[in-house]
């Protein structure tokens, strides 16, 4: 048996191996159209700032010991330009020749290729570039060892796009972020991505939000819609991915608009022995049902297995993803999994929503770094949506997000993240770990024993007559800053002052984190007024009131 697969890196890597490990005798072919396979993409830019020393390091096996290790036969810079499925032969494109090859099992993972804009003064040969490969990854450390190279505009602020901007920032460059949104990285919620628009500008980076390039002028400065000018020496673009699925497409294989693969649940494309996985095919998003694109590292090494089994007779179902991804910006690391607030209001979907600030482990011990969680749930059945973290230290986020991620895929509610034992020790986390809190909170909200509001809701109830008390001691209002309107009493007096309360008022609470100003929310309906809690306090207020993103909510 003949099994050809198209494009060696991730999903395409992973299958061969385990086809190889399932059967000692297939043929397995492996037509990579570059000069390069089994290659670390996610770590193109941490070599671009010098953190990764040696390029080799990127390269995770060569064709050599590949073929050593599972006989596989690897041909490098052999192009797959065509395909007839009726007869079961894919067309490849080589410096030599063009052929046409047979398959009796043809395996689509061709992975994506970059955006490139179509604006004025668009041109690659001119000190423009995009990173999806080692030879892009190579250009551009070529040409920015120019002298005359100071300034580096960076078009894109998805994670490709602050991983670039991070890595040219420790290597010195003048750094311009442009992003035609209103926020960085729109899988997060606006009050969550601003820490790290916050934390890129500590750092020197120039931030353009709502920049929409008009044109590239001869010397690389860009014109903004608005007439605004950025200096650039160079540019990079990045601005997404397409699937690179044209030629199959042309064959008849069924796609979605954007050029995606449609897919079966064992991976098989509309026609008989052809699968595909990774970047260009579409999967369900397990939380909506929906199919869309999941262009991820670890979804594509998972489907290349899954195929690979089911290419054989070992039906592996395609159960979908939720989409968990993560990214660093020097001391922050940003992580998030499952539907974001933005979707859930464009999906009609309800929700409840908190905001829980923690630590990495114990404050009392040392080394103990900030969190902010937020967490998204069914208001009637507890089940987890969604959630997003963004702490100090490499594991702070990454920890929680890949627990609440593990919950949602186990089917979860929150009721249960109480009840999760985690590992504990000072050095390590607390007793009751910030997923463990926000299982509490969410319970406290789910049982009616709380109601909260958001940040970007206090005003229209401030409007509407609600009476603001700020809980926090008076130091704390003059050294972080102070709510609008806002009546401070600290929450240990509240108890001695309840009469300075308007009983015929909605009563709002605030302080600094919200756990505070939960207090006094108990506090206040045990004396029979009415209250509701500003979820996630001063910093998530501040934060999201920073964030440009207009939610219209109607009381």
């Amino acid at each position: 048996m003949r099994i050809i697969i198209v494009g060696g890196v991730a999903g395409g890597m992973s299958a061969a191996a385990r086809l190889r490990r399932l059967n000692e005798t297939a043929e397995i072919i492996i037509l990579e159209k570059g000069n390069y396979v089994s290659f670390a993409n996610c770590g193109l830019p941490y070599y671009l700032g010098g953190e990764i020393s040696d390029k080799a390091q990127l390269v995770v096996k060569t064709p050599a010991e590949l073929q050593r290790r599972f006989n596989l036969d690897i041909r490098l810079n052999h192009e797959v330009v065509g395909l007839d499925p009726a007869v079961q032969e894919v067309t490849v494109k080589s410096a030599q020749e063009t052929k046409k090859m047979h398959y009796d099992r043809l395996l689509l993972a061709p992975g994506a290729h970059p955006i490139v804009p179509r604006f004025s003064g668009v041109d690659l040969t001119h000190s423009q570039f995009t990173l999806r490969g080692i030879p892009d990854l190579e250009k551009i450390m070529t040409n920015l060892q120019q002298p005359a190279i100071k300034k580096i505009a960076v078009i894109g602020g998805g994670a490709i796009g602050l991983e670039i901007t991070e890595a040219l920032l420790k290597q010195k460059y003048q750094v311009a972020l442009l992003e035609a949104q209103s926020q960085l990285l729109t899988p997060f919620d606006p009050e969550m991505s601003v820490l790290l628009a916050q934390e890129l500008e500590k750092h020197g980076v120039k931030l353009h939000l709502n920049a929409k390039v008009a044109a590239i002028q001869t010397d690389n400065d860009l014109i903004l819609a608005d007439q605004t000018q950025v200096a650039a020496d160079a540019i990079i673009f990045a601005l997404g991915v397409r699937p690179d699925t044209a030629c199959f497409t042309a064959a008849g294989l069924k796609s979605a608009k954007d050029g995606s693969l449609l897919v079966d649940e064992n991976y098989q494309t509309s026609v008989p022995n052809v699968y595909a996985v990774g970047d260009a095919i579409l999967t369900t998003n397990q939380l909506t049902g929906k199919l869309q694109p999941f262009r991820l590292a670890s979804p594509a090494n998972r489907q290349g297995r899954q195929a690979a089994d089911a290419m054989l007779g070992y039906k592996r179902k395609n159960r979908g993803n939720i989409g968990t991804s993560i990214v660093r910006i020097f001391g922050l690391g940003a992580a998030q999994t499952g539907l974001n607030e933005k979707q859930l209001h464009q999906l009609k979907r309800p929700f409840n929503c908190l905001h829980l600030r923690g630590s990495s482990h114990v404050a009392y011990f040392p080394g103990a770094q900030p969190l902010s969680l937020k967490l998204l749930f069914e208001p009637d059945t507890g089940k987890i949506l969604g959630a997003q973290a963004v702490g100090n230290g490499g594991e702070n986020a990454a920890r929680r997000i890949d627990i609440l991620a593990t919950a949602i895929k186990a089917g979860m509610t929150v009721n249960d993240l109480p009840e999760l034992e985690l590992s504990y020790s000072p050095p390590f986390g607390a007793a009751k770990d910030p997923v463990n809190l926000a299982g509490y909170a969410a319970q406290n909200l789910l049982e009616g024993l709380s109601e909260n509001i958001q940040w970007h809701e206090l005003s229209k109830y401030q409007k509407a007559g609600a009476y603001l008390i700020d809980v926090r001691e008076p130091q704390e209002i003059i050294t972080n800053g102070a709510y609008p309107q806002a009546h401070n009493i600290p929450v240990d007096q509240l108890r001695e002052r309840l009469n300075e309360l308007p009983a015929d008022k909605l009563l709002i609470t605030a302080c600094q984190s919200g756990q505070r100003s939960y207090l006094a929310e108990r506090i206040l309906r045990n004396h029979g007024f009415r209250v509701k809690n500003l979820d996630g306090g001063w910093l998530t207020y501040q934060a999201g009131t920073k964030a440009v993103f207009p939610i219209t909510d109607k009381l």
